[in-house]
């Protein structure tokens, strides 16, 4: 990010600059950027040469070294911080805008999860020639862009509806009937605001498309989640021109991203890690476990990029590790500690994660970290093997 930030400071204009000529996606939503971005630019990639972040870089800064990076790429796939999206718009015009999810993130940095909606509801409206690929799952992002002129509406699922009960138009209850669900209330646009007819939809076994498209999707990643993020990317690639079954193909090669899902040898143990920042992401990420292993390190910090506020840890469920041995870690071991005890699950505490690690059975370890604990461990092992 220096070189984005150095250059942000000489001009403060070299976004709309760099991203002019391109064609250009961008994704954002709470948790799944990361991922559908890197599907994204796979599935681009069938087309041409690709500008995008490796690493996750979200913001101003980020955005800018990766155009500069790839400074000739006619397609460019950006990862976008939701705070970001209304400006990052205005400045690149990007063909399409990915809507993954919407959900409670960190409240000390973000704010509340309808405000977002609103912000993301207003950016969109002022690029009525913007496609939006948008998750019709998720009731707070069909509302960001249900009054948009072009969507592409997505089954991508929606594990978690904590924090869609309530309509974001009128405030009165969401109602649930199987898949669909609907508004009790009227918005004020006559309209009624209820789950659109899908464009794209999944199941275990194949991606279904418009007229009659049906492909064979097996991905490389876990959780139906990523399968998910894998129909959003292939949709919006087909929406710039890519051929389905090719974008299927390149997204589903995608098999770790900036070290999530990567396995890692370390002494006696074979590590794999995963990462989640949010209530949300935590439920889905904890579905991904394996029941089977030999232990499960959980590593939580609370510095600035994690969100200093914890109280998040009470909106996770943790009662499901009868069978597994478990580890609380991080800087925030003891809080973890304690929501752990509530939840029943038998655990040890070990602050540092690699001792934590250590303290697991020989054999398959799991790690379930979140932003800074996933990226200093990450570092650690790499040191630790590098040196072994």
């Amino acid at each position: 990010m220096i070189g984005g930030l150095v250059a942000l400071k000489i001009d403060p204009d070299i976004l709309t600059g760099l991203g002019s000529g391109r064609r250009t996606v961008v994704i954002t939503g709470t948790n799944g950027k990361s991922t559908t971005t890197r599907m994204t630019a796979a599935a681009l990639s069938t087309l041409g040469e690709v500008a995008t972040q490796a690493d996750g870089a979200n913001m101003d800064a980020g955005i800018v070294a990766a155009l500069h990076a790839h400074f000739d790429a006619p397609l460019a796939a950006l990862e976008v911080d939701e705070l970001h999206v209304p400006h990052v718009c205005d400045a690149v015009s990007p063909a399409a805008v990915v809507l993954l999810n919407l959900s409670r993130d960190q409240l000390d940095r973000v704010g509340e999860i309808n405000m977002i909606e609103r912000k993301l509801r207003a950016g969109l409206a002022k690029h009525p020639e913007t496609v939006v690929i948008a998750n019709c799952d998720d009731v707070l992002v069909t509302s960001a862009a249900f009054d948009a002129e072009n969507v592409v509406w997505v089954a991508a699922g929606g594990g978690w509806a904590g924090d869609s009960v309530s309509c974001p138009r009128t405030g009165e209850p969401i109602l649930w009937d199987g898949d669909h669900w609907y508004s009790t209330g009227q918005p004020e646009s006559g309209r009624t605001f209820e789950r659109p007819t899908p464009d794209w939809w999944l199941d275990d076994e194949n991606l279904y498309g418009p007229d009659g498209l049906k492909i064979p999707m097996s991905l490389a990643l876990p959780g139906k989640a990523n399968r998910g993020n894998a129909a959003q990317a292939v949709a919006a690639a087909v929406t710039l021109g890519a051929g389905a079954s090719d974008a299927v193909s390149a997204a589903a090669g995608v098999d770790e991203v900036a070290g999530r899902y990567s396995t890692v040898q370390y002494g006696s143990h074979s590590v794999r890690m995963l990462l989640a920042k949010n209530p949300a992401g935590w439920q889905e990420a904890l579905s991904m476990i394996d029941p089977t292993v030999d232990g499960l390190v959980i590593a939580v910090n609370g510095q600035v990029p994690d969100g200093e506020d914890l109280s998040w840890l009470w909106d996770v469920r943790f009662e499901h590790f009868e069978n597994v041995t478990v580890v609380a870690s991080g800087e925030r071991a003891t809080d973890l500690g304690v929501r752990l005890l509530y939840a029943g699950s038998p655990h040890t505490t070990v602050a540092d994660p690699l001792k934590a690690i250590a303290s697991c059975p020989p054999g398959r370890v799991e790690v379930l970290a979140n932003y800074t604990a996933f990226r200093d461990l990450g570092r650690a092992l790499s040191r630790e093997v590098n040196n072994a």
